[in-house]
C-alpha cells in the first residue's frame, strides 16, 4: 500500500457530505491521507510489562504487580461516578423499564485485571455537557493521542434541556479503570470531532467520533487496529464487545461475544450483550491474536444491538483523526 501524507487547507472530495469531519476546535490545517488500498490499521500492544509465567509482571521495576497497583492506587483513583447516566440519554432520553440491550440471560464477563492490553486500551469516559451536567461512555484508542467513540458522547442532539445540545465541555478518559482505581490515571479532553451526518440531522447511521487528548497515553497503554470489511467477511466473524455499563458497579470493565447477526452498508448488528454507558465501545475482531475494530458500538435493540460500521468513510474518518 501507498501512504502519502500531506499538510493542506484543500477540503478532502467526499462522495457522501454525511461523513464530512467537524471538529470543536477553531479550523486549523487538515491531515489528509490519500491511500490506494484499506489494509487494517494496525493495533499496538505497547506492553512496558514482563510477564511470568504464573500471570504476574514486572512493571517498570516493580517486582510485584500487586506492589505498583497499590501505588497506582494510591496515585490515581476515579472520580465518584455511581450515580451518574449513560450519554445516550442526554440525546435520545431514558431507557424503558426493561433492559432491552441485555437479551435473555446475561453472558458479560467481567474484565477483573483492566491493567493489560487489550483491556487496558478501552477507557471508561466521564463527559461534562455544555450545561455541566455529567454522563458516563466508553472510548478505545486507535492511535498515541486519538480515541475512537460514539457521535452522541461528543455531541448532544435534541437533548431539551436549554444549554445542554451541542459539543460536550470536556470528558476525562481513564483506561483500564477498574471500579475506583485507574491503572495509568487519567486525562481530560476537550478536543472532539464527528461528522456532518450526526452534528446536523443526528443521524444513527453517523454515531461515530473521536477525542483528541493532550498525551501520548496511547504509546503507554496501546491501541486497537480497525479495518473496513466487505460483508461476507463481517458475517463470518465473531464480534466482541467490551466497555463500561451503566447497570454494573461504577467504572468497572464487561465483554461479551457472539457471531454478527447481519450487516448494512453503514451499520453491523448482533447479539452481545451491553447496556447503557457501552456506548463508544470497540466491536473488533481476532484473527491470529490482533484485535480490529469493525464498528463503534452505539445502540441498544429489542433483538440484537448495533454500532457504526467502519466502512471506507468511517476508515478514512478514523485514519485522519489518529494521525
Amino acid at each position: 500500500m501507498a501512504v502519502v501524507i500531506e499538510k493542506t487547507k484543500v477540503k478532502r472530495p467526499r462522495l457522501d457530505d454525511n461523513h464530512t469531519p467537524r471538529s470543536n476546535q477553531p479550523e486549523v490545517t487538515e491531515t489528509v491521507v490519500k491511500q490506494i488500498s484499506q489494509p487494517p490499521s494496525v493495533g499496538v500492544d505497547h506492553e512496558i510489562n514482563e510477564v511470568h509465567a504464573d500471570g504476574t509482571e514486572i512493571v517498570q521495576g516493580f517486582k510485584s504487580r500487586v506492589m505498583m497497583e497499590t501505588v497506582r492506587a494510591k496515585l490515581f483513583t476515579a472520580p465518584v461516578s455511581t450515580e451518574l447516566r449513560d450519554i445516550g440519554e442526554a440525546s435520545f432520553g431514558a431507557p424503558p423499564p426493561i433492559a432491552e440491550t441485555v437479551h435473555g440471560p446475561d453472558d458479560r464477563a467481567q474484565i477483573t485485571n483492566t491493567a493489560i492490553y487489550p483491556w487496558r486500551a478501552i477507557a471508561s469516559l466521564l463527559i461534562t455537557a455544555a450545561d455541566n451536567s455529567q454522563w458516563i461512555g466508553t472510548g478505545w484508542f486507535i492511535g498515541p493521542h486519538t480515541l475512537a467513540t460514539a457521535g452522541h458522547n461528543v455531541y448532544i442532539k435534541n437533548s431539551g434541556v436549554p444549554g445542554r445540545d451541542g459539543w460536550v465541555k470536556s470528558i476525562q478518559v481513564m483506561p483500564g479503570r477498574n471500579a475506583a482505581n485507574l491503572p495509568y490515571g487519567s486525562v481530560t479532553s476537550n478536543n472532539v470531532r464527528s461528522v456532518n451526518g450526526w452534528i446536523n440531522s443526528g443521524n444513527e447511521n453517523y454515531d461515530y467520533g473521536a477525542i483528541i487528548i493532550p498525551t501520548q497515553l496511547g504509546n503507554t497503554v496501546g491501541w486497537f487496529g480497525f479495518s473496513a470489511y466487505v460483508d461476507t467477511d463481517l458475517l463470518s466473524t465473531t464480534g466482541n464487545i467490551s466497555g463500561y455499563p451503566g447497570d454494573k458497579p461504577a467504572g468497572t470493565q464487561w465483554f461479551d461475544a457472539r457471531r454478527v447477526a447481519s450487516v448494512t452498508s453503514q451499520k453491523i448488528y448482533y447479539d452481545i450483550d451491553s447496556y447503557g454507558g457501552q456506548s463508544g465501545s470497540p466491536v473488533f475482531r481476532i484473527i491470529n491474536g490482533n484485535r480490529t475494530g469493525i464498528a463503534i458500538h452505539t445502540y441498544g435493540g429489542a433483538v440484537t444491538n448495533s454500532g457504526t460500521r467502519i466502512n471506507t468513510e468511517v476508515y478514512n474518518n478514523l485514519l485522519a483523526w489518529k494521525a
